[in-house]
């Protein structure tokens, strides 16, 4: 789990062994479902959507966003077409998170910031979007997200927040120069702060929040239990100012039947507090960054499928 500048609740999972996470999710990789696997989304009607490498909601209707990890080097691009298809199938639209890693070549804090701030890496991101452009789901961009929670993970969380903006700005441009029907999301944590790193109404479509529960942390570390409801709260108030519509872009939760039975029945819930959230997108699967305080590496999935 990111441990943030004010809450425990900051987490995303980033790569493996020095990878990031595959481009594509579920079937578009020729997965084979287990039998018994197939997962439904949590009930109400806040629409749904899933990072979901093992493609256990596959079969379920309710899904409405597909959500893929892209290394913005050393993945295939061609591999974009299979994810579209998955999607356009399903009627699924795409959310493809970008992540700036580099593979061999130093990748410190400064270097990677120099090299995108000076043009470096305008042709990464070309590449990338000239592959997003053809695709026929509707597809929205989220690059190198969760800036504004530096726990050393991502190099690009430690820059200072004009280079995060002018970074993202520069990004946008390039994107848009080549794939011009793309929307984007500016995706920050939510943490204290956040507000600094906003780069402008004109190169964001959509806010992300990153949302995650586990129980056994929160007793031991935050006093007891937190809801849905209590930890988006703070995060959706400092995006709300902005004026964009907010989705929840990682959710995940993890605890005792009842805990996950209060969480399941209440993400999709349409709540007066949060008018503007537009949709929650669950990150099913585990997660590959430890938890502070030795909380380790927490299971997103669905409990039926770790079983099976």
């Amino acid at each position: 789990m990111k441990k943030s500048k004010s809450s425990a609740h900051s987490c995303r999972a980033g790569p493996t062994n020095g990878r990031a996470r595959a481009v594509l999710s579920g079937a578009a990789v020729g997965l084979t479902l287990a039998t018994g696997s197939a997962l439904a989304a949590p009930p109400g009607t806040v629409p749904f959507g899933v990072y979901d490498p093992e493609g256990s909601f596959s079969q379920d209707g309710e899904v409405s966003i597909e959500h893929v990890f892209l290394p913005w080097q050393g993945v295939d691009l061609d591999t974009l077409t299979a994810a579209d298809a998955y999607a356009r199938e399903r009627d699924r639209s795409l959310l493809v998170t970008v992540e700036p890693w580099t593979w061999g070549e130093t990748s410190s804090v400064e270097t990677l910031r120099n090299k995108i701030l000076s043009g470096g890496h305008d042709a990464t991101m070309r590449s990338v979007c000239r592959a997003l452009e053809p695709l026929q789901s509707p597809v929205t961009v989220r690059w190198a997200q969760e800036m504004d929670n530096p726990n050393g993970h991502f190099p690009w969380a430690l820059w200072e927040p004009d280079d995060h903006v002018e970074a993202y700005r520069r990004m946008v441009g390039v994107c848009r120069s080549v794939a011009p029907g793309l929307r984007f999301m500016w995706s920050p944590a939510g943490v204290e702060g956040m507000e600094a790193y906003y780069p402008g109404d004109d190169v964001v479509d959509v806010i992300g929040l990153s949302v995650f529960g586990l129980q056994e942390y929160e007793r031991e570390h935050l006093g007891g239990e937190h809801s849905f409801a209590e930890i988006l709260a703070p995060r959706y108030d400092r995006a709300v100012t902005f004026g964009k519509p907010i989705q929840v872009a990682e959710l995940g939760f993890l605890g005792d039947d009842a805990y996950l039975d209060e969480w399941y029945n209440s993400v999709r819930e349409p709540q007066d507090s949060f008018t503007e959230l537009t949709a929650v997108i669950y990150f099913n699967r585990q997660e590959v960054w430890p938890w502070p305080n030795d909380f380790g590496l927490p299971d997103w999935r669905h409990s039926a499928q770790r079983d099976n």
